[in-house]
């Protein structure tokens, strides 16, 4: 199949398949008019590729599961080649995104109190000028 094919079966956009290809995570044929052809397993391979980008993984992590990348999702997630491997880009990837989310929820903390700070005298006034008067007077 062609990247259009490809691109409309799986959601991803054509640079989206170039990009995979360029990093090797997805190989194309050429035809002789030098256009990509991809075999049918190229779309269980974008699905999956497209999965773990969504929960957070990068190309290089990404790259130590290519021997299961074929696979129906079904497939997939039960792959066990290189499990131990997997195993550990996954528990690495989950503990950067609980360090980025805890980070995260102090900056909510933060704002939740400024915002409340900054209210506490004019509760009635929308937060824009609220706001906007802070900065004014702190400048």
């Amino acid at each position: 199949m062609q990247i259009g094919e490809l691109a409309q079966r799986t959601g991803a956009s054509r640079r989206s398949i170039r990009y995979y290809e360029q990093q090797g995570l997805l190989e194309a044929h050429r035809a002789g008019n030098g256009w990509r052809v991809y075999e049918a397993s190229a779309v269980h391979r974008v699905l999956n590729v497209r999965e773990l980008i969504g929960a957070g993984l990068t190309v290089d992590d990404i790259r130590q599961v290519t021997p299961c990348l074929d696979m129906k999702t079904e497939e997939f997630l039960a792959c066990q080649d290189g499990s131990d491997e997997i195993l550990a880009t996954y528990e690495g990837r989950l503990a950067a995104v609980e360090a980025k989310a805890a980070e995260l929820a102090r900056y909510r903390a933060e704002l939740v109190e400024r915002i409340a700070t900054l209210r506490a005298g004019r509760p009635e006034e929308p937060l824009g000028d609220v706001l906007r008067a802070e900065a004014a007077t702190s400048a």
